[in-house]
């Protein structure tokens, strides 16, 4: 007799599992193998992942009340996408032509928009269609095959509307196949009424946004956008220590725009992440991995952003360091919610492997979140979070941009989404 299990799914030209080397992240140059098995099958049983092995073994132990045939495509652990901005009322498209036309993000930003855009927009909006607008934002991440994302606030910038924010995110979380593992960004800008008086702002964070987030348990994190144009190095160290004395964990927006010594503020202050780094200094990378710091990398951002400096991808895997990648989707930066158009322009512009760009957009980055279960891999005991994808392998990700190749989407063991 068969073991039944509840779902397999058979019929791959290859699975990649990121099952490799014991627990944690890869890191470095372990990045390398992605895990591949030829003809790779999964079942699948209770949410859970009972077995990967070559078709033929599985088929032979296993039968599955359900049967999804990914027909010679590839077979993909679900897509972690640790850094997204998905709570905003209005994109600015605008900007990007702007930008086209040779503005910076520091000028658009002082002359009013950017951030502050966004932050009018979405004060001025009721809470419904900003419900309505961040369900849409996740079932684009779902259709693309992210199965998990981290998701900031930010655009509110007031006691009231990052309460608003980080509301939505965990009523979503409730109710949304996406998994949300939400973090308060109030320190994202110093919003306009403040601009007069930024020590005011820091210690409203610190002293009334951070503690009422902690104590109704609507955050895991703090963030805090420490580059040129927004948070100083030591404004950012308050904003920090105050979310540690309230028992969230940390992560920065670091080195983005200069190198302002904000990856070093990371490391010393035991941040789990120092986010874009495209201007991170050899000190900076150092010290992330003296203290076990994961940089998150945002290709889709200084792609948008047209930046003439990439981050050092390739400086941070030598130094062993365990690399994630990320949409950054946000209404101007980068509108981009597919992570395989983020694995492509990982490859194409940091000169990432597939192999590591996968894992960096998997693993690795699920090992950032605070929630519960194995993700990003396919392991016996991990979530059944899968995609399945109408390529013949996993090169075709660094090899093919334009399209979706998502055909299917398991979560937690069903299928979620289907073309």
């Amino acid at each position: 007799m068969k073991e039944q299990v509840d779902l397999i799914v058979t019929g791959a030209s290859e699975g990649v599992t990121v099952s490799g080397g014991g627990d944690g992240p890869l890191c470095g140059h372990a990045m390398d193998d992605c895990g591949v098995v030829r003809e790779g099958a999964v079942a699948m049983r209770d949410g859970v992942v009972v077995a990967v092995d070559e078709r033929s073994v599985l088929d032979a132990v296993y039968e599955g009340q359900h049967v999804l045939d990914a027909r010679g495509g590839t077979i993909l652990p679900g897509l972690i996408d640790p850094h997204t901005h998905p709570v905003f009322a209005a994109t600015r498209e605008e900007e990007f032509d702007m930008r086209a036309k040779g503005a910076t993000y520091q000028e658009i930003t002082a002359s009013g928009g950017g951030i502050f855009s966004s932050v009018r927009s979405l004060r001025e909006t009721p809470r419904d269609q900003l419900e309505s607008r961040l369900k849409i934002h996740l079932d684009r991440f779902l259709a693309c095959g992210t199965t998990t994302i981290e998701a900031k606030s930010g655009y509110g910038l007031s006691l009231e509307h990052e309460i608003l924010s980080l509301e939505l995110l965990m009523e979503a979380d409730v109710h949304h196949r996406v998994d949300i593992d939400p973090t308060c960004l109030a320190a994202h800008q110093v919003p306009p009424e403040f601009q007069d008086d930024r020590e005011a702002y820091v210690d409203l964070v610190v002293n009334q946004i951070l503690p009422e987030v902690s104590r109704r348990g609507i955050a895991r994190s703090a963030d805090v956008f420490c580059d040129e144009g927004a948070f100083t190095v030591e404004e950012s160290r308050a904003v920090l220590a105050g979310a540690q004395k309230v028992g969230l964990d940390l992560r920065v927006h670091a080195d983005e725009l200069a190198p302002v010594g904000a990856a070093e503020l990371a490391a010393q202050m035991g941040a789990r992440t120092a986010d874009h780094l495209v201007m991170v200094s050899p000190e900076g990378i150092d010290a992330m991995v003296n203290e076990n710091v994961t940089p998150i990398l945002l290709p889709g951002t200084s792609f948008s952003l047209r930046l003439p400096n990439k981050a050092p991808a390739d400086a941070m895997i030598e130094a062993g360091l365990p690399l994630a990648l990320a949409s950054d989707f946000n209404p101007g930066t980068c509108h981009i919610s597919s992570m395989i158009e983020i694995i492509a322009l990982a490859c194409g512009t940091l000169g990432l492997t597939v192999a590591q760009a996968l894992v960096a957009a998997t693993r690795n980055g699920a090992e950032t979140l605070g929630v519960s279960g194995v993700r990003g891999r396919i392991q016996p005991g991990a979530l059944a979070d899968l995609v399945l994808l109408d390529v013949p392998n996993h090169l075709f990700l660094g090899y093919q941009m334009g399209w979706n190749p998502v055909r299917a989407v398991v979560k937690n063991g069903e299928v979620a989404w289907q073309r």
